[in-house]
């Protein structure tokens, strides 16, 4: 997705379209997609919520923006780890575990495993937290058999947590700027940005061990 088209998107899901439409339904119905599938970053998406509901005068947008930021997350990461615990529970496994897999790299994996031993669900309430640390925190659980019952009780505090963080980037943006869309910009970047720097440092590394070989 063009950052271009990104922002459009974030214009209809805030609160200000809310008033005239289904903005809030659409904004829920898009985190808990991204949190089942990476359709589209939810961070971004409570942020640029949260700059517009910062400049209503209404004061519960905001509060309507982190309970809609929040539900959405916990609903889209319990179905994705319940879809995850049939594979786990299956011969053939499924395709969700197996794109859970996919989108975990192995290091990343095995440090979740070994944090989890450490220092248990407190590792989940922290991972959402964490630019790409979701899925393997969340893979880890599986690959561990941790109930339902016991990642639920660790993701509701992750999911509030996350949500509280991407809107205070949101309010944080929307103080700087009179105008509404400047905040958006600011705030869409901010959280691209935290969520793209793991992968960037990734390549970074790759490219380092690269050229020390060729180098020595």
């Amino acid at each position: 997705m063009s950052a271009a088209r990104f922002v459009e998107l974030a214009f209809a899901v805030t609160p200000g379209a809310t008033q005239q439409a289904a903005g809030y339904p659409m904004l829920f119905a898009l985190i808990a997609l991204g949190s089942l599938v990476p359709v589209v970053p939810t961070g971004a998406l409570v942020s640029t919520a949260a700059v517009v509901a910062f400049h209503q005068t209404a004061w519960f947008s905001l509060l309507l923006v982190f309970a809609v930021g929040s539900v959405g997350a916990f609903l889209g990461d319990v179905a994705l780890y319940w879809l995850g615990r049939r594979g786990v529970r299956s011969k053939n496994g499924s395709r969700w575990l197996a794109a859970l897999r996919g989108r975990a790299a192995p290091e990343h994996l095995e440090q979740a495993r070994r944090k989890l031993d450490d220092h248990g669900v407190v590792v989940l309430v922290l991972s959402r937290l964490v630019p790409a640390g979701r899925i393997p925190v969340m893979l880890a659980c599986l690959l561990g058999e941790m109930p339902l019952r016991a990642f639920v009780r660790g993701d509701v505090p992750a999911c509030l947590a996350w949500a509280g963080a991407y809107g205070l980037i949101g309010i944080l943006g929307g103080s700087l700027f009179d105008e509404p869309w400047k905040g958006v910009a600011v705030a869409v970047a901010l959280t691209l940005l935290i969520s793209g720097a793991p992968a960037g440092w990734r390549r970074v590394r790759r490219g380092r061990g690269r050229v020390a070989p060729e180098g020595g």
